[in-house]
């Protein structure tokens, strides 16, 4: 286990944002893990783990002994004729895995194609898209305590899942290192086609009878028209999460608005768009310097180069206030703010 000091981060957070690390460790093994801990008996320095650097804003340097996750494998736990259930370490690839289930005709994620980042990220986020939310397929997580060192398991029930929310946002939050996931997949396909976007990709391919594959392959079309690449733009993907409110508050906007997108959210509540609102502000394209709002995805803040987190962080705080004093709504970031 090598620790380096003063380590730039640019290259692990995908907003490509300068900033650096006190303390940095590569996690290749397990064992890593617990030689960190180990040392850090005697340092009591504040350990962080970092996967794909996919859905965090780095505002500044940070003093933390940063743990790049590097686990790799996935291995068959048992299998039958109708699903399979698979464990997969936190350090592999979310698309690559995806990819992996389609090739092996393990079908549930497909609608799940193409969000960046490491598996370890998905259950922290319960990361969602196009009508499914992976929450649904997740067995158990294997953890870390980064203070003892202890190794602990979670079931589904345990994790309090919610809409990009999870125990892990809460009691766990800062306090483990995910090393593990468990994913029960189905080997019948069973497709979701509920979202329009995706729904008109399909017409546009002349699909009417849709596999896993045909939708994997419809959703990533869609992403890569609407989400700009992080190797070319730096982002990281939607900033604030799809508002939750009260039906009485769809009432006033659609009094405003011929149409308001929104989707069911519970007894009395209904989910808007968050891009949708943001566009409407005004905010979508807007600019300033090396930074800015997406021209085709209101959801999505940019970073043309150069750019520095804190001014991200200041450009978030301005539109939370527009949209705010505007529709009455207060967005939330769906993005770990460092």
């Amino acid at each position: 286990m090598e620790l380096k000091r003063n380590i730039e981060l640019k290259e692990y957070n995908t907003f490509g944002v300068s900033a650096k690390a006190t303390l940095v460790s590569h996690i290749w093994r397990e064992d890593d893990l617990q030689k960190v801990i180990e040392r850090n008996r005697s340092l009591h320095m504040e350990l962080y783990p970092l996967g794909g650097g996919s859905n965090i804003l780095l505002s500044g340097d940070i003093d933390k002994w940063v743990l790049i996750n590097h686990l790799k494998g996935i291995s068959i736990v048992s299998e039958n004729d109708k699903e399979v259930i698979l464990e997969v370490k936190s350090g592999e690839n979310w698309h690559e895995f995806v990819m992996y289930t389609l090739e092996n005709k393990y079908y549930g994620l497909e609608n799940l194609s193409l969000i960046p980042g490491l598996v370890g990220a998905a259950p922290i986020q319960n990361i969602g898209a196009y009508g499914v939310e992976v929450k649904d397929f997740i067995l158990s997580v294997e953890y870390v305590d980064l203070k003892t060192g202890d190794i602990n398991k979670l079931l589904n029930s345990d994790m309090h899942f919610d809409y990009r929310h999870s125990i892990f946002k809460q009691e766990l939050k800062g306090k483990v290192f995910i090393s593990s996931v468990v994913f029960k997949l189905h080997k019948d396909p069973k497709v979701n086609v509920q979202y329009k976007a995706l729904l008109e990709e399909l017409e546009a391919r002349s699909i009417k009878d849709p596999d896993p594959k045909d939708i994997s392959d419809a959703v990533i079309a869609v992403r890569r028209s609407k989400l700009p690449d992080p190797s070319v733009l730096g982002n990281s993907g939607s900033f604030f999460k799809n508002p939750v409110v009260d039906k009485s508050l769809l009432e006033i906007l659609e009094k405003k608005f011929e149409t308001v997108p929104n989707y069911p959210a519970g007894v009395g509540k209904i989910k808007l768009a968050a891009g949708w609102l943001i566009e409407k502000a005004g905010w979508k394209g807007f600019r300033d310097g090396a930074i800015g709002v997406h021209e085709k995805q209101a959801l999505v803040l940019v970073n043309y180069g150069g750019g520095r987190g804190s001014d991200i962080k200041a450009l978030s705080d301005t539109i939370i206030a527009d949209i705010q004093a505007k529709f009455g709504v207060v967005l939330e970031r769906e993005v770990n703010i460092l």
